[in-house]
């Protein structure tokens, strides 16, 4: 059943208004009709199977049938730190990685990040980020959106990660030194509920100066195996690890 977010203004007691974009979608690509089922979420937590009742002019009126519980959120908040990527990747990132189930995206310019966006640029690609954040959790059921940050720069980092228990940090010179099982000593400190701040460099990876700061402020610098990861893998190992490890291991 197509899914989607409807912001809480537009929720109007057991009456539901879909508007722009996702109202074209629902009329022109998807061809529905009155009668017709979907479920609208509030980016809340609420999702509700509804019934189309009126096809409108850039609008769609549906009405609440039932509301539905949905667990598909993880039990930890994650928080990706990315260091600025090249070309596309970070859109990649943010894709995958909401399908993943990351609560937080927070692009940052790194020492060996070649891209560089200034205010301009910013504004407009955090706005794709998060039409494609939110495509993203509409297609892999989650319950909310995950935020997309204005991108910031590495002090902005030590100061986001004031608020976060479990720090994390992919360090590739980790893994060339054998030091495999820190990742996996660092999410065994964790427990549901927890907040978890992990970062990752762009292409070259952070630099020593970046690392030891880090390391200075609360980070574990871990090795995610003997393979040396691109930039936008080691993002999706560490969410795949962290739901196994908090969702699957039992």
């Amino acid at each position: 059943m197509q899914r989607y977010f409807v912001t809480s203004e537009d929720w109007r007691g057991d009456r539901v208004t879909i508007r722009d974009e996702d109202a074209k979608h629902i009329s022109k690509v998807m061809r529905m009709q009155v009668g017709d089922n979907i479920i609208c979420c509030d980016n809340n937590g609420r999702a509700s199977v509804c019934e189309i009742i009126d096809l409108g002019a850039g609008t769609v009126e549906v009405q609440v049938i039932q509301d539905v519980e949905m667990h598909a959120e993880m039990p930890v908040k994650v928080t990706i730190a990315q260091g600025l990527p090249k070309s596309d990747k970070l859109e990649f990132i943010v894709q995958k990685g909401t399908e993943l189930g990351a609560s937080i995206f927070f692009p940052f310019s790194a020492d060996r990040s070649v891209a560089k966006w200034d205010d301009k640029k910013a504004v407009k690609k955090r706005e794709r980020l998060e039409k494609i954040a939110k495509e993203a959790a509409e297609q892999s059921h989650r319950n909310k959106i995950p935020e997309v940050l204005t991108p910031g720069t590495f002090s902005d980092l030590l100061k986001l990660a004031q608020q976060y228990k479990i720090k994390i940090v992919a360090f590739e010179e980790e893994a060339k030194q054998q030091e495999l099982t820190r990742f996996a000593s660092a999410l065994n400190t964790g427990t549901e509920g927890d907040s978890i701040l992990c970062v990752i460099g762009p292409e070259g990876g952070l630099s020593e100066q970046e690392a030891t700061c880090l390391k200075e402020h609360g980070f574990q610098l871990c090795g995610l195996g003997p393979r040396i990861l691109r930039t936008e893998t080691a993002p999706l190992y560490m969410l795949s690890a962290i739901s196994y490890h908090f969702e699957l291991k039992g």
